[in-house]
Order: C-alpha cells, then sequence, then structure tokens
C-alpha cells in the first residue's frame, strides 16, 4: 500500500459550484458579508456537495476511533496507562460530554476499537470486531505498529469512511478516545513540521503537571529520533510512532475525501492524522474544516501548516470529538441560511440608484 496513490483519487471540491453559490449569496435580501464567516461555510459546503443552493446536513455522524498507546506508562496523560476502554464505555453509556450533546443534537455516534488494551469482553462485539491490535508499542523506544498492522488499520479507517458515505452520511464529526494518544500526534506533528519536541508538546485532554509535561517532551524527543528516518513514507511514519487508532483516523480522512465526505477535526489527534494525510494527497484538506482550538501547541501547528482556520475557541479540551461537535450546530446553520433566505426582487445596483437618488459614479 502506498498512500501516495490518494493523491491520483481526491479532487479538489466544485469551483463552479463555489462561485454559483458566491453569486447566489450576492442575491439574498441580507447583505453580503453580514453573515461573516457563515457565508464561507456555506459556499464551502455548496462546492462539497456539488449543490446550489446549499443543502441541509442532515445525516451528520460523530465518529470515534479508540486507542491506548503504550508510551502512557511513563505516565505522560492524565490519565492511567490502558484505560481507554473506559472512555468507549462512557460514551456507551451516555455519560461523557460528546454523548450528551449528540443526544441533545439528535447526532449517532459511533466507536471504532482500532487498538483498545483490554479484554474485548469489557465492550460489545460492534465495537470491538475491527480492532487491529491490543494497544500500541511504546513508540518511545519501539514501533507503534508494523508495517503491516498500520496497513490494516488504515484499511479499517477506509472501510469505515465506506460505510459511512454509503449509509448516507453527510459530514461526519471525528474524535477519538485515547490515552496517550497527545504524544504520539505531537510527534507525527513535528516530525513532519520540521519543529521540535518543546515546541508541540501540550498539557493533554486531562491536563498533566510539569514533571509529567517534562516525561511528555522528552518521549517525544526520543520518539522524534525513531520518526525522522521514515519521514519520506507516511506508511512506515504512522507504523513508527502513531498507533492503530491514529494510522485508522488516517485512512478514514483519506477515503472520506475520496468518497466527498465532508469532516469536522476535534483536536490535536485528528489534526495529526489529517496532517499525515495532506502528506500524501495535497488535496484533501479541502473536505475538512478545523472545530475548534483545543490549546494544544501541536494542533495550532498542524492546523495552520493545512491553512485550516478553527470554528470555535471555548477552551474545550476534553477531547473525544466533543469540540468538532459543538460546531456542528454553526455549519448547519450556514446551510439553512443560505438555502432558505430569500433572494432580493431587484438587481443590487438598482437598489443603489434609487437610495442615492439616481445618477452613476
Amino acid at each position: 500500500m502506498n498512500l501516495d496513490d490518494f493523491s491520483d483519487l481526491i479532487e479538489r471540491p466544485d469551483s463552479g459550484m463555489r462561485r454559483d453559490a458566491e453569486e447566489r449569496r450576492e442575491r439574498l435580501m441580507v447583505p453580503p458579508g453580514a453573515l461573516g464567516r457563515l457565508d464561507e461555510l456555506s459556499e464551502w459546503l455548496s462546492a462539497a456537495q456539488a449543490s446550489v443552493p446549499v443543502k441541509a446536513i442532515d445525516q451528520p455522524r460523530v465518529v470515534l476511533f479508540a486507542g491506548d498507546h503504550g508510551v502512557a506508562e511513563l505516565g505522560v496523560s492524565g490519565r492511567e496507562s490502558g484505560t481507554a476502554h473506559q472512555l468507549v464505555r462512557a460514551v456507551l453509556e451516555g455519560a461523557s460530554p460528546v454523548a450528551v450533546l449528540a443526544r441533545r443534537m439528535g447526532v449517532p455516534v459511533r466507536s471504532v476499537d482500532a487498538g483498545l488494551d483490554c479484554d474485548p469482553e469489557l465492550l460489545p462485539a460492534e465495537v470491538v470486531r475491527h480492532r487491529v491490535r491490543r494497544g500500541s508499542g511504546r513508540i518511545d523506544v519501539e514501533d507503534a505498529l508494523t508495517v503491516e498492522e498500520a496497513e490494516q488499520a488504515v484499511r479499517l479507517g477506509m472501510a469505515i469512511a465506506d460505510e459511512e458515505a454509503d449509509s448516507g452520511t453527510d459530514l461526519v464529526v471525528l474524535g477519538d478516545l485515547s490515552v496517550g494518544g497527545t504524544t504520539p500526534a505531537a510527534t507525527l506533528i513535528a516530525a513532519l513540521c520540521g519543529t521540535d519536541a518543546s515546541v508541540v508538546t501540550g498539557r493533554g485532554g486531562a491536563n498533566i503537571d510539569d514533571l509529567a509535561w517534562m516525561r511528555k517532551c522528552a518521549a517525544i524527543r526520543d520518539a522524534l529520533r525513531r520518526a525522522r528516518p521514515v519521514l519520506g513514507d507516511q506508511l512506515e511514519l504512522l507504523a513508527a510512532v502513531g498507533g492503530a487508532d491514529l494510522a485508522a483516523m488516517t485512512g478514514f480522512l483519506l477515503q472520506s475525501a475520496v468518497r466527498r465526505m465532508p469532516v469536522i477535526l476535534d483536536g490535536v489527534v485528528s489534526a495529526a492524522c489529517a496532517l499525515v494525510a495532506q502528506r500524501a494527497a495535497f488535496r484533501a484538506p479541502d473536505w475538512w474544516l478545523a472545530g475548534q482550538v483545543s490549546g494544544e501547541p501541536a494542533q495550532t501547528k498542524a492546523l495552520d501548516r493545512m491553512a485550516l482556520n478553527p470554528l470555535l475557541d471555548h477552551g474545550v479540551t476534553v477531547g473525544e470529538g466533543t469540540g468538532a461537535l459543538l460546531a456542528l450546530p454553526l455549519v448547519q446553520a450556514s446551510a439553512a441560511l443560505a438555502a432558505e433566505l430569500p433572494e432580493r426582487t431587484q438587481p443590487v445596483g438598482a437598489t443603489r440608484t434609487d437610495a442615492s437618488g439616481g445618477g452613476s459614479h
């Protein structure tokens, strides 16, 4: 498998439709610019859907990839190593922030076990049946995955994207359920952006203390040494310093772009996977929105590299797709306004002439 092949498969959203959407926006009763960024969002959606007027987002879906990371054994996470299955259980029981919001919004949530370190019996068969391996390796001293496992995980993500697109999902909110996941995410971003570990090391969703931050920074520095020799091959990079959940998310993002299915990214983990995917297919980021600022320095670096401007900045660090889901109503509002606001009954020029008492300038 060569991820570079995706470059030929992914097209940009329809630029002609985007121009048509911009022209239609000029004709609406509400003055151009008065809706701010909502105009830009609706035009992006029009291009993605190849539809003017834009269609309502009727079947959004939250997709969460779950995994444990061996590097969490070093005390780099606010959560105990090997406990990501508890995050999955909380989502299934409706007791996590993303589950509460999804229930309120009427959006279904799908959890996919790519690499949890727990007995499969602890979770429903539907969640665990895709698992690539039990936990990912400790990336400071060993590979997260074999190259074969990395390919299997990428193909898993592709298959999930196909299932969603085939079932009519018209927009995906993408998140992760991981313990230790921000460490490989920061490593991938530092490697791809050519920066030092200290520049990308954040506090994680569970907000670690200074000592844990120093351990995390050291782990990322060690992992970076292992990442640099394989920078030319995205699959080998994911195997060396990624993880089963990250590789699956990368495959999901690439195949979603192939299938023309828009995705809202959540925090630093989805941003890292998006950056790897961009390295494989430069047009792919045209299909994604950045949902929110997570406060992780690595996320900011990745989004800057992809020229993605986050929709929200509310200081939400909980992860699990929560911040991206909060951005969904904004995207839905932009579609509704663009589709349902009435057009002017006379040209803009005529209106201006009447208002100014006639004459041209």
